[in-house]
């Protein structure tokens, strides 16, 4: 498309869906605080990707979660033919 492209919503033909896909933020916050950010370490993040289920994390050496960054270092996403089946993912 061009920027001057028109974009029907409504009359559009589109491409039946037939993936849906589910995001998780993974976020290091403290609960007893209102969940504010939380800066510390992690020991060990065990989390191997598949076809269906994929993420990425940020995480410093040695585990490090920055103490001025954002809370969120990592998401996990998961896909499937269907929004149960991409919720229900493994």
């Amino acid at each position: 498309l061009y920027a001057n492209d028109h974009i029907d919503f409504i009359e559009e033909d589109y491409a039946p869906i037939n993936t849906h896909v589910i995001a998780a933020r993974i976020t290091a916050e403290n609960p007893d605080e209102g969940f504010k950010p939380t800066a510390g370490s992690i020991e060990r993040v065990k989390f191997q990707s598949k076809s269906d289920v994929w993420g990425y994390f940020c995480v410093g050496p040695n585990g490090g979660i920055h103490e001025y960054a954002d809370s969120q270092f990592g998401h996990i996403f998961a896909k499937g033919p269907t929004r149960e089946a991409a919720r229900k993912a493994r």
